[in-house]
This record gives structure tokens, C-alpha cells and sequence, in this order.
């Protein structure tokens, strides 16, 4: 087994690789610190990159907390290291996530690894999708990626299908007279109420994508009703592949696992060709997300609706710098 030694360099990479990963209204949650001495990486979440009013409980936190793990863990496969990892590992910390212990085991990269390229070319896109199938054969593949990391990955079809559209449009329906999401939206936007760091956190207005002219794609109006220079519209696919990730129980690690699961699902589906955007509308209203479960089992818990087909990439979104994500100690 080798030895080698974690240096502050790898460090840096490691974490600049983790923060590629999405989280709501790319609010970008998290912390992290490092032991060099020990190998050993904390994952944290970061209170004031919350989203209030649209993730009361820090459901969506979490799962982009665990979508910044899972980038930390293949890019550690990628490097050479197994990344030993803990969900949890202090109940008196709520906000310690997870530990990351890097154990150098050479060149073989794994699985895990293999999903590295997709890394820096998975971005939301909020353009509209192409008509075409999905194969039988990729859905197989994603479903057994999220099962991979301890949840269930399902594609709706026929009634359920239309009702988890529906469901996501009433939400939207609602989110548009709302206030408290109304000022989600004006913080973690830009061009909305000014915040220290518009520059680097957010979802910045050439991300919104075009306004839904036509289509069943249940679309997040992320300019909130108000008009944004040069922004277009275009009709969106009549027949979206929406896709549901659940856990079977609802506990914060649970969320945690989600995270993972979701990102692992988004990088496969990357390296697949797919491009993919999220549908968290009904997730966000208590009363709406039980009914996006399973008709069939009436069991689980859905924690993100994802929408998925062959079209445009989305841009890169900004980052915050390392220097507000990243201490190393020795």
C-alpha cells in the first residue's frame, strides 16, 4: 500500500472538484477542512448559505452537501485514494456532515473514478430536451448508480407521470404568489436584492434559461415573473423524462446519501450523453411531495425529481473561492 503524503496542492484540487456539484438556487452550502497529517477531509455545512424559506428544514442543504461528497469522492478515486467515509460522524455536530479519510491504494481508480471527466461538463441546463427515448439499457444504468449509494431511482410513466408534472406545476403555480419563496429568489439570483457575493454564488440570469412558451416540462421560473433583458422563450418537450429519487426513510442521512446518490446518477447520465435539470418545485410544500411517491408501493420518500434528455448543456455557474470554502491544518 503506499504511502504518499496529502499534500496542500492535492488538497485545493480535491476540493475545487467537490464544489462543482449543484445545490438549490446554487446556494453552495458547504465548508470543508483539512487534516494533511491525518488525510483526512471534513465536510461541513455552512448556515448562512441556506435557503430559508424554501428549505425550511435543510432537506435540500443536505442533498447538496451530499452532491459536493460524492464530487470529493470520485475525484479522491480519480487521484489514486480510496475515500474512506463517515455520514455523521459527531451527533453534538450537526453541522459536521461527513469525514473523509484518504487512504493511497495506487493507480486503480474504479468505478468511482471512471465518472471523474463528468465532473467539469455536468451543468443544469434549463433548455429544452429533444423528444427522443431514453434507452432501457441507461435507466438501468442510473437506477443501479443511485442504488449504488443506498436509494431508488425510478422513471414515472402514464398517469403518475402526468401527476408529478402536475403536481410540480401547481407548485410553481404557487411559488409565483409567494413571498417568503419570492425572496429566495431576489437573495440567490442575480439581478435581483444585491448580496455580498453575486459574483460567485447564485444562479446568474444567462442560466435561467428561455421562458416556456409550450410543453409539459415542468420548468422553475427562476426570474420570478419579472422581465430579464434578452431573455427569450421557446416550447419546451411535450413528453419530458422525469425521474424520481427516493430513500426509504427521511432522516438527514438520508438527504446525505440522496445527495450522493443524485450526483452520482447526474455524472453517469453526463458521461451518457444526457443533459438533466432539476424539478424541486412540490419537494419544497409539505403537502405536496407525499403524493410524489411510488403509486405502486405508496413507500419512500421522494427527495429530488429530476428532468433528463438529450439536449443543450447548460453554462458553468459561478463558484465561490477556495478561501471561503477550505482551511488545511497540518
Amino acid at each position: 500500500m503506499s504511502t504518499q503524503p496529502l499534500t496542500r496542492e492535492t488538497v485545493t484540487a480535491l476540493i475545487h472538484d467537490a464544489t462543482a456539484a449543484p445545490s438549490l438556487h446554487n446556494a453552495q452550502p458547504w465548508r470543508f477542512r483539512c487534516f494533511l497529517g491525518r488525510r483526512t477531509l471534513l465536510v461541513r455545512s455552512d448556515p448562512q448559505r441556506a435557503v430559508p424559506h424554501t428549505d425550511p428544514h435543510g432537506r435540500a442543504l443536505h442533498l447538496g452537501c451530499g452532491a459536493a461528497l460524492m464530487n470529493l469522492r470520485v475525484a479522491a478515486a480519480h487521484g489514486g485514494w480510496h475515500p474512506g467515509t463517515r455520514l455523521l460522524p459527531d451527533p453534538r455536530d450537526a453541522e459536521l456532515l461527513a469525514s473523509v479519510q484518504l487512504i493511497a491504494l495506487g493507480s486503480g481508480k474504479g468505478a468511482l473514478g471512471a465518472l471523474y471527466p463528468a465532473i467539469r461538463t455536468r451543468h443544469t441546463s434549463r433548455q429544452p430536451f429533444e423528444e427522443t427515448e431514453i434507452p432501457d439499457a441507461v435507466r438501468a444504468a442510473l437506477a443501479d448508480a443511485a442504488r449504488d449509494e443506498g436509494a431508488s431511482l425510478t422513471f414515472p410513466t402514464g398517469w403518475h407521470l402526468q401527476e408529478v408534472s402536475e403536481l410540480a406545476q401547481e407548485a410553481e403555480a404557487r411559488n409565483l404568489t409567494d413571498r417568503g419563496v419570492s425572496e429566495d429568489l431576489r437573495q440567490w439570483t442575480h439581478g435581483g436584492v444585491p448580496f455580498s457575493d453575486t459574483a460567485v454564488a447564485g444562479v446568474p440570469e444567462y442560466a435561467f434559461g428561455p421562458r416556456k412558451l409550450g410543453g409539459q416540462a415542468p420548468m422553475r421560473d427562476f426570474a420570478g415573473g419579472r422581465p430579464v433583458a434578452g431573455r427569450g422563450a421557446a416550447e419546451f418537450e411535450h413528453h419530458p423524462h422525469l425521474a424520481l429519487l427516493s430513500t426509504a426513510r427521511d432522516r438527514p442521512e438520508d438527504w446525505l446519501r440522496a445527495g450522493q446518490a443524485m450526483e452520482r446518477v447526474l455524472l453517469l447520465a453526463s458521461l451518457k450523453g444526457l443533459s438533466s435539470s432539476f424539478v424541486t418545485q412540490a419537494l419544497e410544500w409539505p403537502d405536496l411531495r407525499p403524493r410524489l411517491r411510488d403509486p405502486a408501493t405508496g413507500t419512500g420518500f421522494v427527495q429530488m425529481v429530476l428532468r433528463l434528455g438529450y439536449g443543450p448543456p447548460g453554462p458553468a455557474t459561478p463558484r465561490r473561492p477556495m478561501r471561503d470554502v477550505l482551511d488545511i491544518e497540518q
